[in-house]
């Protein structure tokens, strides 16, 4: 009996370790996560900043125009790689934080 409850108590004691890799795993993908937006939010409001000041020099609307296209071209594509990234780390982090529970499954399987 006591061996049977040592070994329940060792199940219990690898799941709770897996929990905890697996939490930190995903802290560690969400501050990455964090930290692109940041760098992601910073370059976007220098690219704006810079569009501004190229419109507010402006002579004719043609020139205003082709600098507005300009900037909306860019800001899409940015935006769009930018949410891409994001997806792709998101994935990552999915996979990276189930990979401690995995094991523990595979180890309670053996």
């Amino acid at each position: 009996m006591i061996k049977g409850f040592e070994e329940f108590q060792k199940v219990g004691k690898d799941g709770f370790d897996a929990y905890v890799r697996s939490f930190g795993e995903m802290n560690k993908g969400f501050q990455a996560i964090a930290a692109e937006f940041t760098d992601y939010s910073k370059k976007a409001f220098e690219d704006s900043t810079k569009a501004f000041e190229q419109l507010a020099g402006c002579k004719s609307i043609e020139q205003a125009v082709e600098i507005q296209s300009q900037f909306a071209k860019k800001a899409y594509d940015g935006y769009m790689a930018e949410m891409t990234k994001i997806g792709e780390m998101y994935a990552g982090l999915a996979k990276d934080a189930y990979k401690p529970m995995e094991a523990a499954m595979a180890k309670k399987a053996a």
